[in-house]
């Protein structure tokens, strides 16, 4: 029993010299000179990794361009998404019922605020259609920042919300945007030749669909608002929209829509991604 309380008292005694030794003045083994340079060696090891690290950084954001990417990994064609859109795409309401689709009424008139004809002329150009709007810079000079094209919310015509202030929702004929993602440099057209929009019913729905009104007139994206320079370098940019209008879809059941852009430069589909171009989405009025 003594040996064993012999033992314990020699280990502790260990553990405290191993701690701190006042013998040697040594902290955990090493003495004071010892943890200095250790110290001394982590400090500038770190520091150089800091340095590496900061000087990397440094020459990366001298490739950058403020103002256009300096590399793009893009699809051929650019996505389209509708507005409003709902719950996953889901367009659903009862003609009957306002406050089932006053929340798409307000989701468009805060929409298309930015667009309202004031704030267009006041900010952007009345430009010449049918032609791209191409600002060029002077070698080193930049031509920042760039004009933008008017889209006036008046070309909506009937789905401006102006003459009809719920979009044609409590009379059963809906309205929705469509609008194409904006692609920095992307030229949509040629020969004079603007993008348009086309919309359609999936086969098994096809009777229920009815007639359509596209607006602006034909569905088209005109080329005056092309090539898109980005949010920096084009400030006061106005995406242009298309309106399509329901005009005597079938009542109480769903309607699988799908919208596609057509143009002699874009194709729809890709092997990366087969809704590049297009747009589906589920409408369904209920009467009641």
């Amino acid at each position: 029993m003594s040996g064993t309380k012999e033992e314990d008292r020699k280990s502790s005694s260990e553990w405290r010299d191993f701690f701190w030794n006042p013998r040697t003045h040594e902290l955990l083994g090493r003495t004071a000179t010892s943890w200095g340079l250790i110290l001394l060696f982590y400090l500038v090891f770190y520091l150089f990794l800091a340095g590496m690290f900061a000087l990397t950084m440094y020459i990366l954001l001298l490739t950058l361009d403020d103002y256009k990417p300096t590399w793009q990994d893009q699809l051929a064609t650019p996505g389209m998404m509708i507005r409003p859109k709902g719950d996953q795409l889901e367009i659903v309401y009862s003609v009957s019922d306002a406050q089932s689709w006053d929340g798409f009424v307000q989701n468009l008139n805060s929409f298309l605020s930015p667009y309202n004809d004031i704030y267009q002329v006041q900010t952007n150009d009345n430009c010449p259609p049918d032609q791209y709007f191409i600002q060029e810079d002077s070698g080193e000079v930049r031509n920042n920042p760039k004009r933008s094209c008017q889209f006036n919310r008046t070309m909506l015509e009937e789905c401006s919300g102006l003459s009809d202030h719920f979009y044609g929702y409590s009379r059963g004929q809906p309205c929705i945007l469509i609008k194409m993602n904006r692609v920095i440099g992307m030229l949509p057209g040629k020969d004079g030749q603007s993008p348009y929009v086309t919309c359609g019913a999936k086969r098994e729905d096809s009777d229920k669909i009815g007639p359509l009104a596209y607006y602006p007139p034909n569905g088209t994206f005109n080329l005056m608002y092309y090539p898109y320079y980005g949010k920096k370098a084009q400030v006061n940019y106005t995406q242009p929209l298309v309106a399509v209008r329901f005009l005597n879809a079938s009542l109480n059941t769903d309607i699988n829509i799908e919208c596609k852009i057509n143009s002699n430069t874009l194709s729809t589909g890709s092997d990366r991604d087969k809704f590049a171009g297009r747009v589906a989405f589920k409408l369904r009025i209920n009467e009641k």
